[in-house]
């Protein structure tokens, strides 16, 4: 089975990459260092500082492996390359909500980097998925839990 491609800015990526170099050079060694040392307690089988290491080190190697996949699937899109008037990855987007009459600004992302407390939306999300490709003064209309949002694009930077 293909794998999905993951879309992620230059910044994205450097970001997983410096996760994962963390977990493989510095948080790996701490957590061996907590399992020798734990083991040198004595008795296992009833040792709470050995099992938390056992549990922190099972939480860093599936990690590791998430990252290593998301990093293989990663197809990096530059903003610096795509056409300035549409929105895409790496746009920053200005709407008006025509209901509300409210103005919201968002980057729209890929879906490793969302955030959408810092505004930062993903392209998958209903948002995201209406706005790719618009371009200043399109209308789109969002269905979202709360209903059908009518979103107009006011600037693209």
């Amino acid at each position: 089975m293909a794998e999905k491609e993951l879309l992620i800015s230059p910044e994205g990526l450097k970001k997983l990459e410096a996760e994962l170099e963390h977990l493989t050079t510095v948080k790996r060694r701490e957590v061996a260092e907590r399992i020798k040392t734990a083991r040198e307690f004595g008795d296992i089988s009833e040792n709470s500082e050995y099992e938390d290491a056992k549990n922190e080190q099972a939480f860093i190697e599936g990690r590791i492996q998430t990252l290593e996949k998301m990093l293989r699937q990663a197809r990096v899109v530059d903003a610096e390359t795509q056409d300035p008037t549409m929105v895409h990855i790496g746009s920053h987007v200005t709407v008006k909500d025509l209901e509300e009459n409210i103005e919201e600004e968002y980057v729209i992302v890929g879906a490793t980097e969302a955030d959408p407390m810092k505004n930062r939306i993903s392209n998958e999300s209903p948002v995201g998925k209406a706005l790719i490709g618009a371009k200043v003064g399109d209308q789109v209309e969002v269905t979202a839990p709360v209903g059908k949002i009518r979103l107009e694009i006011v600037k693209i930077s």
